[in-house]
């Protein structure tokens, strides 16, 4: 409202100006005397002067106005295109808006979003060189923008996460090409190993950059790797083998100690070194060794001897190498096959000594099965206080229990050896079951024959016996009635004799048949004609049975077996009355 009065009075000023000159150019005329026609046409030439500059600044105006219109439809068109490729929304203009204003609210935009995609093209340029560089290094696939294309800002955000998973990848790799190849370049170094190929030479090679960090490149180095290991343990397979060589030959040869200055140097830096010193120490050994080869022969049937015992070898696996053992003719063929012979008994020994140790095993706790057994023999235990019984039973029923468990080990194991070696397992020329079957057989058969003895032994002094002293005023040939009183049904009464070998040993029962009391009014006299002489349980236990051949089976059985409640576990009692 200001503005339009401001304009107005401009115009009304205007127009007074115009009047006011309009009569001084007239006073001026009256001055000079001009004349009425000259003052119309001089009148005339202000009036078009005046209609001339009023008319070019109006056509001047119009045409700014129109200039106006089309910058605001060109700028209009031009956002248009910039927000679809900008992904923009659409630009709207305001309400009741002046042209003017319409063109400079357009204008500033546009020059905004001209900006913005001057931005986003630097920066899309920037990242596609880093994606670029990133997938070439690690041979992935670069993000896909459209050439010529604007980005949105999604699309750049992404490109941004991508590039920085790459740049994670690459860490990654980086670090892992850089532990394979400091391990190789180790690896090389501890074997004294020169780069022979072109990906060893790589492997070392103090440019970081040789190598794209492509996972095809961490395989072959890891490849690589594993190669130089296992070359590693070769060489120090190899070693250890001259070592091994060295000392046996040293041993066999007796050396003087102060010349053993080989064995007690420290070791050289590369296993390649090692592997030439300990080779010249065995070359140089095995020279000495031929000008003694008669007492170096005899030094390698000795380790032989040794190890066929540990091997537990048997008359007829010895024998296969009796020929040789036994030549006199020393020579270096000879102590070739010995030494041949000798290797192969060390690796058998190393193969089987899981086994090995299993039956050394059990015939330790065999051992201690029969010298308790001895012991449960002897009747002077009984005279013990200090408990030393009651822990003789618990560690005796410990090793039964474990022997069973050991001989099924075996079992297993040799059932497994036999799978995988082919041969049969020997000890001492039988098999390992044939062998333990044949040690509880010949413990039986002690125990039958210490068992016939002893009833032998008492059948001998059961025929001297010491007659039973009589009461004064008894009759010689009545029997003392027992105290013991009985019903007529009861005709028998249950002995039993317990084996000595374990607390769960096979129980042998017998049934004593005894007649029953007679009533008080039968006769005494003559009574003592019609009972036999006395024996002993074992005695009658043993009359009429003979021995009875029992399997491997059944002998373990009988060890298991508990003795029942009601036995009476005492071989002296004789008989009950």
């Amino acid at each position: 409202m200001m503005g339009s009065r401001r304009s107005e009075a401009m115009a009304s000023s205007l127009v007074t100006g115009i009047n006011h000159a309009m009569a001084r150019l007239v006073d001026i005329w009256d001055s000079i005397g001009i004349m009425e026609d000259q003052r119309i046409e001089r009148m005339q030439t202000v009036k078009k002067y005046i209609e001339d500059l009023l008319t070019d600044m109006i056509s001047e105006e119009e045409s700014l106005r129109h200039r106006i219109k089309t910058s605001i439809i060109t700028t209009q068109k031009q956002l248009e295109t910039l927000c679809l490729e900008l992904s923009e929304e659409p630009y709207k203009l305001e309400e009741d808006l002046t042209v003017l204003q319409m063109e400079k609210n357009l204008r500033c935009r546009l020059e905004a979003l001209l900006k913005e995609k001057t931005e986003r093209m630097k920066e899309l340029n920037g990242l596609r060189q880093q994606d670029e560089e990133l997938c070439v290094t690690l041979c992935a696939t670069p993000y896909y923008i459209p050439s010529g294309s604007m980005p949105s800002r999604t699309q750049l955000q992404e490109l941004k996460e991508h590039i920085k998973k790459l740049s994670e990848e690459k860490e990654s790799r980086v670090k892992v090409f850089s532990g394979l190849r400091e391990d190789i370049r180790n690896l090389m170094d501890e074997m004294g190993h020169e780069p022979e190929t072109t990906l060893e030479r790589e492997s070392v090679c103090s440019d970081t950059d040789i190598f794209l960090l492509t996972h095809e490149n961490i395989k072959a180095l890891k490849l690589l790797l594993s190669q130089l290991e296992m070359k590693k343990e070769s060489l120090i397979l190899t070693r250890d083998k001259l070592k091994d060589r060295a000392m046996s030959l040293w041993n066999r040869l007796s050396c003087p100690e102060q010349e053993a200055a080989e064995f007690k140097q420290e070791a050289l830096r590369t296993l390649s070194d090692e592997i030439r010193r300990w080779q010249n120490v065995v070359e140089r050994l095995e020279v000495l060794q031929r000008a003694k080869l008669e007492e170096v022969i005899d030094k390698v049937r000795q380790e032989l001897v040794v190890l066929w015992d540990k091997c537990m070898f048997g008359p007829e696996q010895r024998e296969a190498f009796g020929s040789h053992f036994c030549d006199n003719n020393y020579t270096e063929e000879l102590l070739s096959l010995h030494d041949s012979e000798l290797l192969k008994v060390k690796e058998f020994y190393e193969t089987a000594r899981p086994l090995l140790e299993s039956i050394e095993k059990w015939e330790k706790h065999w051992a201690i099965f029969q010298d308790f057994e001895r012991k449960a023999a002897d009747p002077n235990r009984f005279s013990n206080r200090g408990g030393a019984l009651l822990k003789e039973s618990k560690d005796r029923a410990k090793v039964q229990k474990l022997l069973p468990k050991l001989e099924e080990e075996l079992k297993v194991r040799v059932e497994a050896w036999e799978k995988n070696q082919g041969p049969p397992f020997l000890i001492r020329g039988q098999g390992i079951m044939e062998y333990i079957s044949k040690q509880w057989e010949e413990h039986r058969l002690q125990k039958d024959k210490e068992k016939t003895e002893r009833m032998s032994k008492k059948a001998d002094t059961s025929q001297f016996k010491t007659p039973i002293k009589r009461a004064h005023g008894q009759a010689n040939s009545a029997v003392t009635p027992s105290k013991i009183r009985k019903t007529p049904n009861q005709a028998s009464l249950r002995t039993t004799t317990v084996s000595s070998s374990s607390s769960t040993s096979s129980v042998s029962s017998t049934f004593l048949c005894v007649p029953g009391k007679p009533p008080l009014s039968a006769k005494r006299t003559k009574t003592v004609e019609t009972y036999p002489v006395p024996r002993t349980p074992l005695q009658e236990f043993n009359t009429d049975k003979k021995p009875v051949a029992i399997s491997y089976s059944d002998f373990t059985n009988e060890l298991s077996r508990k003795a029942s409640h009601d036995a009476v576990l005492n071989s002296t009692v004789k008989d009950v009355l």
